[in-house]
């Protein structure tokens, strides 16, 4: 059975620049507190919606507070043919001290 894998804030940086997929599983007011640039914002309300548009064969990382909840988020899109998923070690905490200036407000 295929299974997400694992990626670094560093190496999900480099991956971010060059135009994947990001998705932030956090809540709804952390998100618009603040995000990592050009992240969709997925909750109950919007997840199928991402699922139909999303390009499957495009890289996918998933992120959540501190890299816990998006392992079973990023086994979730693995489990509906997502072909490229990835969990961010550390979540978005670790992302903000590494990167401070690539946050944004929504």
């Amino acid at each position: 059975m295929p299974e997400f894998k694992h990626i670094s804030p560093q190496d999900a940086h480099a991956m971010i620049d060059a135009g994947c997929q990001l998705a932030d599983i956090r809540d709804e007011q952390s998100y618009g507190m603040s995000h990592i640039p050009n992240a969709n914002h997925l909750a109950n309300h919007n997840l199928q919606d991402f699922i139909e548009h999303a390009d499957p064969d495009k890289a996918l990382i998933i992120y959540c507070y501190h890299g816990n909840s998006s392992q079973s988020a990023a086994q979730y899109f693995v489990e509906k043919d997502f072909t490229e998923v990835y969990s961010m070690d550390g979540g978005f905490e670790m992302w903000r001290q590494l990167f401070p200036q690539n946050t944004s407000n929504s």
